[in-house]
C-alpha cells in the first residue's frame, strides 16, 4: 500500500478548497500528535476484539487489509495536495526505499513520526476514519456495549482528523462509503468462507 501512496508523494498536487475545514479552526498540538491518538483508538479495540472472537477479528484484519491496498490504489487517482501547508515532499524529494523501510519499521514510525513527516497526501479516502469505522461495523457483534465504546472511539477520531486538518471532508466521506461498502459485501463472503456449517449467521 504504501509504494504507490510514497511515489504520490513525490508528484506535485495542488491544495484544494474546503468549505468544512474554512469554518473549523486547525489545533497544531492535536495535528503533531494525531496518530499516537490514532493508535490509541485502533489498536485495543482491535485486541479487544481478538480476545473476544478470533473468528470475527480474522474476517477484521482480511477486509482492513483489503480497504488499506484499495487506499493505496486511490490516492494516487485522486492527486489531491495537503490540505494544510506546502507540499514539501514534490519541492524536496525524499530518498525512497530508505523512506519506506522506515514506514514500515514499528519503531521508526512511532519514535521517528515517520508518517508525519513523509506522508503529506495521502487523502482519499481517511485512513484514520475507515479503520476506525471498520472497527465500530464489527464491534456491533460483540453487543451494545462493546458497540457504543468502539463508536465513542470512531467519533473521537473524526473530530481529530477534522481539528488537525489532515484530510479533507470528501476524503472523509468517502472513507465511510468505501469502508461500508467493502464490510457488506466482503464479510458476508467471508462467513460463508471462514465460519463452521451453522454459524454463517454471526
Amino acid at each position: 500500500m504504501l509504494i504507490p501512496v510514497l511515489l504520490n508523494e513525490l508528484r506535485p498536487a495542488p491544495t484544494v478548497p474546503d468549505l468544512l475545514l474554512g469554518v473549523v479552526p486547525r489545533l497544531p498540538w492535536l495535528a503533531h500528535i494525531n496518530y499516537y491518538l490514532w493508535i490509541a483508538c485502533y489498536f485495543p479495540p482491535a485486541l479487544y476484539l481478538l480476545w473476544r472472537d478470533r473468528r470475527l477479528f480474522a474476517r477484521f484484519v482480511i477486509i482492513d487489509g483489503a480497504i488499506s491496498l484499495t487506499r493505496g490504489l486511490m490516492i494516487p487517482l485522486t492527486g489531491l495536495g495537503p490540505p494544510f501547508g506546502a507540499d514539501i515532499n514534490a519541492l524536496r524529494p525524499f530518498a525512497f526505499w530508505p523512506t519506506w523501510l522506515n514506514l514500515v519499521n514499528p519503531y521508526r514510525a512511532l519514535v521517528g513520526d515517520t508518517a508525519g513527516i513523509f506522508l503529506t497526501k495521502d487523502m482519499f479516502f481517511s485512513g484514520h476514519i475507515a479503520t476506525t469505522f471498520l472497527l465500530f461495523l464489527y464491534g456491533r457483534k460483540l453487543g451494545r456495549r462493546p458497540a457504543r465504546v468502539f463508536l465513542a472511539l470512531q467519533l473521537f477520531s473524526l473530530l481529530v482528523v477534522f481539528f488537525s486538518h489532515l484530510h479533507y471532508t470528501i476524503d472523509v466521506i468517502g472513507a465511510y462509503a468505501v469502508t461500508f461498502a467493502m464490510f457488506t459485501l466482503g464479510d458476508r463472503w467471508l462467513r460463508r468462507r471462514l465460519s463452521p456449517v451453522g454459524q454463517e449467521a454471526l
